[in-house]
This record gives structure tokens, sequence and C-alpha cells, in this order.
């Protein structure tokens, strides 16, 4: 997640302290060397000088990167920090400027077109989408507490000590939210409101047991108790504001949250980094949603005298599919074993993927399935919480967000959305082999940029790639499966199309609903879920799509150009070695 607080510096320190120097060289008669002087100066400045003046700039992202240097330092959302990330854009895109990008290795080119994206990006999003003027979630403190005592490998008293200092600026934090805020939406006003609650969790179930287990003498004790009460002060106060904010709302205070066409389009083009525009992909999109309701009909009919001879086959090809999907969805898993269904089916992924040598897996990298925090509810059913690159044996998380609060008819929705079949490709997308396995890749990267400055596109798309590639080799394979794989990957095209329709073209939540329950099949209470995230993210959404079209693509070029030699885990194991830089960049390098 982008970290839209950097932390404020002088932008005389910083630009002093990291002034582009001369690069020395040394020539010898009797060795040639294949780095290019530009690439000795580029490698030396982006590894060192600019890294470390990235997370003095951005300490929260800093931390959950696993780069603990800043943890005591907690970013104030005012605008001294948007100026302070403003100058280090400039500064940086100084610098590339004075880089002969000609002269670098594929590598570094990769890594400069990263960067030079992520000026542009920081520009944008500052000066143009400015999220801090309408998104009140985006305050939210919950990571810079959750990484350090978390995620940081350092002693206890340590980390007790740099969450207090952290603790501390909580108050300010929330002051400079406060200003920041000028005409919020509804829908992000209600979502700060619930994940604003859950940070008090902190205060009741984390921070009075590890200081009864820390060393802390008892006047860091006092002050820790001191910081940690005005900061759990500061976060009631601005939940308590919120909920004022929104008795106040109506048509002319509140903004839409459709962001709309032309800031849709800029904001694609910069967060999924695919070489064609948004209308193009969408294109795409629509295409495939109509090759795929044509093989979900022929499984259909295939399917209909095993599970449904008694009844006459609907002759409207949607309502036959339908049917069809509401008859084998009644095989899932109990509401109270959700979680624990998830977590036995972990093994046997990781046993097919073996025996059919699809990728190799990292046995010493834990993966912990746990209940989703309760600062991070609200968006997502199920998602991955990775190491950074700094803490590469840090825990993985799998988030599961168990159903106790659903009523009864929610929860058979939800587990009927989530059938025996279609949980098990969850697993595949956000587990093994999808994020999982793909953040342990990007992490061995040895380019740092590659790792941190992350293509969600990228990321996206392989978790939605090996869906289908799962199942081509075979992966529980049946046309009961099959179908359902066609239903997910139909669910993926309409997340596009939602997400497209809804900024760009203003859709309805009727004309949603609609899209993904009638055209989708999805159960009512996944599109209500699905509608409700639309509303609280942009572009996101589209990036599943756009990022597994790159993928096949390529895919099928290595084919067609490798022939016979075409390896299919050697193909995987090369796509990730590039960490998790833009398809169309990673394309240039293996198509030469």
């Amino acid at each position: 997640m982008r970290n839209l607080f950097p932390f404020a510096i002088g932008a005389a320190i910083c630009l002093s302290a990291c002034q582009n120097k001369p690069t020395e060289t040394t020539t010898t008669t009797t060795i040639t060397t294949t780095v290019s002087e530009a690439d000795k100066a580029f490698n030396d400045w982006k590894d060192n000088v600019f890294m470390d003046s990235l997370w003095a700039n951005n300490p929260t992202w800093a931390s959950s990167q696993g780069y603990h240097k800043y943890d005591a330092v907690l970013p104030i959302p005012d605008e001294e920090n948007v100026k302070s990330q403003l100058a280090f854009a400039d500064w940086t895109e100084a610098k590339l400027k004075s880089i002969n990008y000609d002269q670098l290795s594929d590598v570094n080119k990769t890594d400069y077109k990263l960067l030079e994206n992520s000026v542009a990006s920081t520009r944008f999003y500052e000066n143009i989408f400015r999220e801090r003027d309408w998104n009140p979630a985006i305050f939210n403190v919950g990571d810079a507490l959750d990484y350090v005592i978390n995620n940081n490998p350092a002693p206890l008293d340590e980390k007790l000590k740099n969450i207090s200092s952290r603790l501390a600026s909580v108050p300010a934090f929330y002051e400079a939210a406060k200003k920041d805020i000028r005409q919020p939406t509804r829908e992000h006003t209600k979502l700060a409101i619930m994940q604003t609650d859950g940070l008090l969790y902190f205060f009741t179930d984390v921070f009075p047991d590890s200081l009864k287990a820390s060393g802390l003498s008892a006047a860091d004790k006092k002050a820790f108790e001191d910081n940690a009460t005005a900061a759990k002060k500061a976060i009631q106060g601005y939940a308590t504001w919120l909920k004022e904010l929104q008795k106040g709302f109506n048509g002319e205070n509140a903004r839409s949250f459709a962001i709309g066409k032309e800031l849709y389009g800029k904001k694609f083009n910069y967060d999924i980094q695919c070489g064609i525009s948004a209308d193009q992909m969408y294109q795409k999109a629509l295409d495939r949603k109509a090759v795929l309701h044509s093989d979900m009909y022929a499984l259909t009919t295939q399917l209909w005298p095993k599970y449904l001879k008694d009844k006459p086959m609907p002759k409207d090809t949607l309502a036959a599919i339908r049917a069809m999907i509401d008859k084998l969805s009644e095989k899932h898993c109990k509401r109270d074993s959700f979680m624990a269904t998830i977590e036995r089916q972990l093994p046997e992924l990781v046993a097919f993927i073996n025996e059919k040598k699809l990728i190799t897996l990292d046995p010493t990298k834990p993966l912990k399935v746990r209940k989703t925090p309760e600062y991070m509810a609200g968006v997502a059913g199920a998602s991955i919480n990775s190491p950074g690159p700094y803490d590469k044996d840090g825990n993985t998380y799998y988030n599961v967000t168990p159903l106790t609060n659903y009523t009864p008819e929610k929860a058979e929705s939800y587990l009927r959305e989530y059938n025996d079949y279609v949980l098990q490709i969850l697993n595949i997308h956000e587990a093994i082999p999808g994020h999982y396995v793909q953040l342990i890749y990007s992490n061995r990267n040895p380019s740092m940029i590659k790792t941190i400055f992350g293509n969600g596109a990228m990321i996206e798309g392989w978790a939605c790639y090996v869906e289908r590639m799962m199942i081509e080799a075979g992966y529980h394979q049946s046309p009961e499966m099959q179908l359902f794989y066609d239903k997910w990957n139909l669910r993926e095209v309409c997340n596009f199309l939602l997400d497209y329709n809804i900024h760009a073209n203003n859709w309805s939540k009727d004309q949603v609903m609609d899209l993904l329950v009638k055209e989708g099949f999805q159960q009512s209470a996944e599109a209500e879920e699905k509608y409700k995230r639309a509303t609280l993210s942009q572009v996101q959404l589209a990036s599943y799509f756009s990022g597994q079209t790159e993928i096949f693509e390529l895919r099928d070029e290595m084919k067609k150009k490798l022939g016979d030699k075409f390896d299919l885990k050697a193909f995987h194991e090369q796509f990730l070695s590039y960490g998790s830089a833009p398809v169309k960049e990673i394309r240039a390098l293996m198509v030469k």
C-alpha cells in the first residue's frame, strides 16, 4: 500500500546529502568488465543513497518493508510533508536525467523506468488526485503500529520504545488529518469510522500484554502509557469527529466516490503500466466475457444430465448456466469451519505443485492463516501480508475474515459463492502458487527497486494466471471445476468492467448488480461486497484482468518463440526472477 504521508525532512538537507557525485573509474589492461560506468553510478546511487533517502521520507512504508531504521518516526500528514514528497520526486528526476539510459544494462533500464514512473505518479497523486482531500480512511496509523510490534525481529523493549515514539505523534497526526479533509465521500467516511474504531484493539489486546512482558524501566513504561493514553484519546476523537461529519452529509457537501473518466484513465496508466489504455483493455475484457459465457454454456450442457436431468434446460443460456452453478454451489463447507478448511487445503496445493514440477517452492518460508486484523477489515475477505525485502525471514500471513458477524442468510450466500470448488481457486490465488509464492520470489530479486516499487497488475496478474495454469496442469480437473474456474475468471473480468463503468461511465448500483449477478453469476452478498469495494478504490480492481492478460500473451509469445524447447517451470521461474516489475518490462527482458 502506498504511503501517502512521507516524513518531513528539510529539502535542503535531503538535496545536499544526496547530491550527485562524480563516479571514480578504474581501468585495467588485463580485465574487461561488461558493467558500464553508467551502471556502476546508477547501482551505487540507487542501492545506497536513494534507498535510505526514500525510507527517511516514508518511515511507515519502510517499516512495512522490513527496514526498521525509522521505526520511531510517524509522519504527520500536513502540507510540509506534501512539499517534501514533491521535492524528493524532483531530486529523483534530476538524478535520472544525469544517467545515460542507453548505456544501462537491461535490468537497470527496468529500474530506471520504474523510478521514472514513480516520479510522475507522485506528482499525479499529490497535485491532481489529492486523495487526502476526500478519503478519511487513508489516515490510519494501524500499519505504523502493527509492522513495528509484529514484523520487527528486534528485542521487545526496543520495539516498544519505537512504538512509544510513534504514539507520541498520533495526536498531531489526527489533528493534521482533520485539516486535510475538505470534501469527503460518504463511503470513505463510513470505512474510516469502522477502521478507526478497530484501532482500539492495540490498546486493549496488544499493548498491555507487551508492556507486562517487557523489561522496560518504570520511567519508560510510564512514558509509553502516557503516550498510549494520549494516542487512544486522539483516535477516539477522530472517530467522533468523523461521526459528526457523517451526520451533516447532504447532496452538496459530500463528494461522489466516482473519480470520472479522465482521472481514471490517468490513474490506470500510472498504476497498471501495461502499454495500452484503459479503453483498449476494457474492450479486451468485453471480448473475454463473451468467450467465457460460450464455454460455460457448453459445460452446462455437458453437466445437465448428471445433476438436473429431471428439469428442462432453460433456453436462455445465462439462465441455464445460473441453474447449474446454483446446484453445484450447494456443496460448501460449514460456516464455523471456513478458516479451518482453508488451512487444510494448503498442503494439498504444495504436494500437487511439487509432483507436477510447476515451480520451485521454498519450504523454509512459513505461511500462517490468521483472522484479518480489525484495523484492516471492511475491504477484502481474504488477503496476504508478506514480509518486506529487509525482513525476508518474517512471517507471511494469510488474512481470512471469519463469518462470525454475518447473519445466517448472508453467511449461506457467502459460502455458496466460496463453495468447495471456488475455495480451492481462492487458495491458489491468495496463497500457493499465487501471492505467497510470487512475493517470496520478488524478495529474492537483487534489485530492491523492483521489490519496493512492485507493480500491482503484475502481482495480481500472476495470482490470476496461476489459477488457470493449475487447472490446465490437472489440479482437480473436471467439468465442474472448469465451470467454476470460468466463473471465477469471469469474476476477474467483471472486476475490470464494474470498476471502469462505475468510475468512468457513472454506472448505478443497479447496473453493477445486474452485471455481477445476472452476467457474472455471483451471489448477492458477494456482489454487494464487490460493489462496496469498487466505491472505496479505483483501478485496483482492473489490475487482475490486465495483469493476467499480459502474462498469457507473453507465455504464448514464448511458446511460439521456443517451440519444443519451451518449459513451463523454466518460464515461471524466469518470469518471477525479475521481481514485481510491470509485465511489459519483463517481456522486454525475456523476448529479445
